[in-house]
């Protein structure tokens, strides 16, 4: 599937010696299905362990092996220092698996291969994903080494813990594909809209305790607020993620907390809003929970059971009422899941909480509710613009949102 931030990006992709090389293949054909041109520069020690023409097939591209190899031009007839070529061109420098051997190499400056050449002649951020024996990495120098590069600029993601091709255990191993991919996205994400910008979403539904076994709760995944969290990491931003209970993974690159019921809900949003740019509320929060929750589960003894409940705080009203203040987030947005009258009650929910935008969706649809990777929202905003947009991925529909909170943020 293609990711916006990785589309069209071209991206070096540095793979040295180590056995976790082959982690670096199934990183290479990540990157290209992601939408990512991926030129691999793997050293003279890498093709011990991988043959060049692995990385070849999963890229469709030519892979670099030798400062000497000259590259294809634009033009007929043209050729190019790859050395030169590959680091002009380059969005991104990822060496992954990096050994200690090309950390030292990197700290020093040295350019006595044609990744390290390309590493000191580019212009492009780095990101290392060290990989080694636990010693190797907990000496001294390395420590040193890696220190320099961070204070250079480099990102590093990894080392992990685990089982290392020695047959011991400890930290030293090269973080997997995933984890890498998901770095890329946030380094190349740096110089995008939301720089710098601070922005807050909620995501998941609550679950609002009856006994110590069932609770209050409803069908949301949590997948349009982790979109939107995605979204807007990749476009640069500091993201924190007030997540009810969800199966996702915690994003990378994003500060998340999790929380249980709507009160903690409420709780974790307004200590986190003050000084943020935007706040997204995503989540199903539920409406009503048990008065009183039992201490021991609740036994069967007939055909009814009576609850009583109460209101929940209402999370976007004590937003309004914050901002009114003077504090608060710069821009609110909500979302409006509905089963039927969607425009209607958007609008209404729009004006009640004061919003800036509201995005509505029909939640009874197949395709576009609860627990599926697909949306059909509209926009609608505080100044009367109503924008349908048609079914299309939960991460194209948080891009869209984002593009929406961007605007409104520049007309501040």
């Amino acid at each position: 599937m293609t990711i916006r931030i990785l589309k069209d990006r071209h991206i070096t992709l540095g793979v040295t010696g180590g056995v976790a090389v082959y982690k670096a293949a199934f990183l290479a054909s990540r990157l290209t299905q992601a939408g990512a041109m991926v030129d691999v520069v793997m050293t003279e020690a890498a093709t011990h362990f991988v043959a060049p023409l692995t990385f070849q097939a999963v890229t469709q591209r030519a892979v670099y092996t030798d400062i000497f190899q000259l590259a294809a031009g634009e033009s007929p007839g043209e050729v190019q220092i790859p050395h030169i070529a590959l680091a002009k061109s380059a969005d991104l420098l990822l060496i992954a698996p990096a050994t200690g051997n090309t950390l030292a190499k990197l700290a020093q400056g040295l350019a006595d291969n044609l990744l390290t050449a390309i590493a000191l002649a580019t212009p492009a951020p780095a990101l290392l994903a060290p990989a080694m024996e636990s010693d190797m990495w907990a000496h001294p120098a390395t420590q040193a080494n890696a220190a320099t590069l961070r204070e250079r600029g480099t990102t590093f993601v990894g080392p992990g813990a685990g089982h290392l091709a020695s047959g011991a255990e400890g930290v030293g191993r090269m973080s997997e594909p995933e984890q890498i991919l998901e770095m890329a996205r946030v380094v190349l994400g740096r110089g995008e809209d939301l720089a710098e910008r601070r922005v807050l979403v909620s995501a998941g539904g609550t679950r609002e305790a009856i006994d110590p076994v069932r609770f209050i709760g409803n069908h949301s995944s949590g997948k349009m607020g982790y979109a939107l969290a995605l979204a807007a990491r990749d476009r640069g931003a500091h993201v924190t993620l007030v997540t009810g209970p969800t199966c996702l993974a915690d994003p990378v690159g994003v500060e998340t907390i999790h929380v249980e019921s709507a009160t903690a809900m409420c709780d974790a949003v307004l200590s986190a809003c003050d000084g943020t740019d935007a706040l997204v509320m995503a989540a199903a929060v539920a409406d009503y929970r048990s008065v009183e929750a039992v201490a021991q589960k609740i036994k069967k003894s007939g055909d009814l059971l009576t609850l009583q409940l109460s209101r929940t705080p209402d999370i976007l009203a004590e937003i309004a009422r914050l901002r009114e203040t003077g504090r608060g987030p710069k821009v609110t947005v909500g979302f409006a899941a509905e089963t039927e009258d969607l425009l209607e009650n958007a609008r209404d929910k729009l004006e009640r909480k004061r919003l800036d935008l509201i995005a509505a969706n029909d939640v009874s649809a197949t395709d576009a509710g609860f627990a599926v990777d697909t949306n059909r929202v509209t926009l609608l905003s505080a100044d009367g613009v109503v924008q349908a947009l048609p079914l299309m991925t939960k991460e194209d529909v948080a891009h869209e949102i984002w593009d929406r909170v961007s605007q409104l943020l520049l007309n501040l």
